[in-house]
C-alpha cells in the first residue's frame, strides 16, 4: 500500500519553550524513527500552508487572523492559556500542521493511487475549539481536512477517529451539531480537559468511550471492538480521518493508560479495514499527542507500519 508521509521542518520552530512537553524534540523523534529502512517505501512530500478560507470552513476569522497575528521575537512566547503558548515560529507551523490534512486530503481522494497518508506535524490540533486555542493546540487540524474533504471532493460522510488519551474537545466541539461528521474517541477518565463523558452524542454523531486510569490494551481494543468500531463502520464512511495520539502507552507521563505498540497496530490496521470496505482505502492520520521520545517514537512506527501493511 502506498502510504504519504506528509511534514515540514516550519513545524519543528514552533517552540513553547523550556521544559514544555509539547516541544520540538517529539517531531524528531518521529521523523527519526520513520527514516529506518523499512520505511524507505514511504511517499514524502512536504506540508504546504493552509490557507485562510481553508482555516474559515472551521474558526471565525477573527480568531484565524488573531493566530496568525502573533508575531513574537526570537526567544519570546505568548501564552494563549495556561498550557498553549506560541513563539515567532508558531504561526507557519500551525499553518503547515493544517496544510498537512489538506494535502493528505486531495493526495487519498486523487488519481495518484495514494490511499494512506501520515501528518507527521506539530501543534496538534484535538482540543482546539472553534473559537479557542487550549492544550497546546491552535487549530483543528483534523476537522479542517474533513471540512476540505466535503468543500472540495465532495464527500458526504467523514469519520474522525480520536485514541489520544485526552478527549479532543476541540474536534468534538467543532462538529458535534454535524451529522455529516462522525468522531469516536477512546480517551482516558478522568483527565484533562474533562470532557467526553458517554452523554455527549451530539446529534448523533459523537460516540465516547471513556477510559479508567490504569486501563490496558485489552481495555482499549473492547472499547473500540465492542463500541466505537461498530458504529463508524455504521455511518460507512467516505473517508477515515485519525487523530493519533500516542500518549496511551504505558510510558506515558501525562496520562495513566497502559496501551503498547501492537494495540495501537491493531486498531490503525481495524480503521483501515472500515476504509476499505467503503471507502477505497481513503485513511489520513495527523499526529496528535505522546510526549515519552521512546514511546512515541515506537509507536508512531507501529502506527505508520500498520498503515502501509493494512
Amino acid at each position: 500500500m502506498d502510504v504519504l508521509l506528509l511534514t515540514h521542518r516550519a513545524c519543528l520552530a514552533h517552540d513553547p519553550g523550556h521544559g514544555h512537553p509539547e516541544c520540538p524534540d517529539r517531531l524528531r523523534a518521529v521523523l527519526k524513527a520513520l527514516d529506518r529502512e523499512e520505511f524507505a517505501y514511504l511517499i514524502r512530500d512536504e506540508a504546504p500552508l493552509a490557507t485562510v478560507e481553508q482555516l474559515c470552513r472551521v474558526h471565525p476569522r477573527d480568531y484565524v487572523e488573531a493566530i496568525l497575528a502573533a508575531r513574537l521575537e526570537p526567544g519570546g512566547t505568548l501564552a494563549l492559556d495556561d498550557d498553549t503558548l506560541i513563539n515567532y515560529g508558531s504561526a507557519e507551523a500551525a499553518l503547515r500542521a493544517a496544510g498537512a490534512g489538506v494535502a493528505a486530503v486531495d493526495e487519498v481522494c486523487g488519481p495518484n493511487g495514494v490511499r494512506r497518508a501520515f501528518c507527521a506535524v506539530r501543534p496538534p490540533g484535538h482540543h482546539a475549539e472553534p473559537a479557542r486555542a487550549m492544550g497546546f493546540c491552535l487549530f483543528a487540524n483534523c476537522v479542517v481536512a474533513a471540512r476540505h474533504a466535503q468543500a472540495m471532493h465532495g464527500l458526504k460522510r467523514v469519520a474522525v477517529c480520536d485514541f489520544d488519551a485526552h478527549h479532543g474537545n476541540g474536534t468534538q466541539a467543532c462538529v458535534e451539531r454535524d451529522a455529516s461528521v462522525f468522531y469516536a474517541s477512546s480517551h482516558q477518565w478522568p483527565l484533562y480537559p474533562g470532557t467526553g463523558d458517554e452523554r455527549e452524542r451530539g446529534v448523533g454523531n459523537v460516540l465516547n468511550a471513556p477510559l479508567p486510569p490504569g486501563a490496558d490494551g485489552a481495555a482499549f481494543r473492547a472499547a473500540w471492538k465492542d463500541t466505537l468500531l461498530p458504529a463508524v463502520d455504521a455511518f460507512a464512511p467516505e473517508l477515515v480521518l485519525i487523530s493519533a495520539g500516542f500518549d496511551v502507552h504505558a510510558r506515558e507521563p501525562n496520562a495513566q493508560l497502559r496501551v503498547r505498540e501492537a494495540d495501537i497496530a491493531w486498531l490503525t490496521a481495524e480503521l483501515c479495514r472500515i476504509a476499505d470496505r467503503y471507502c477505497g482505502g481513503r485513511v489520513v492520520s495527523m499526529l496528535e499527542g505522546g510526549y515519552d521520545l521512546e514511546a512515541l517514537s515506537t509507536s508512531a512506527s507501529a502506527h505508520v507500519r500498520a498503515l502501509m501493511r493494512s
